[in-house]
């Protein structure tokens, strides 16, 4: 009989749990379509498209450390294999 019970508020916990962690995935899944909307609704009023080709370009053309958009460096580095690594021991 205790065993029956021990099992029973085993399930109930689990239960408990696993809709707990849905709860969870709900609320993100509906802050990030919340999220999504006002990056669409940004994107349509500055006149810029919206998607992930145009998102994507934008931040490999972003220069690091600025919001700006241009060429990252002026040296493009080669796109080979790379074939010597320098390594360097720190202490």
């Amino acid at each position: 009989m205790i065993d029956t019970l021990s099992r029973f508020l085993r399930a109930v916990a689990f239960a408990v749990l696993a809709l707990f962690g849905m709860a969870m995935a709900l609320v993100f899944m509906i802050s990030t379509a919340i999220a999504v909307g006002i990056l669409y609704v940004v994107a349509k009023v500055r006149g810029k498209p919206f998607g992930v080709r145009a998102y994507w370009s934008q931040r490999q053309n972003a220069r690091p450390g600025s919001f700006q958009a241009g060429p990252a460096s002026p040296f493009t580095p080669p796109r080979g294999d790379v074939i010597d690594v320098e390594a360097r021991e720190i202490r």
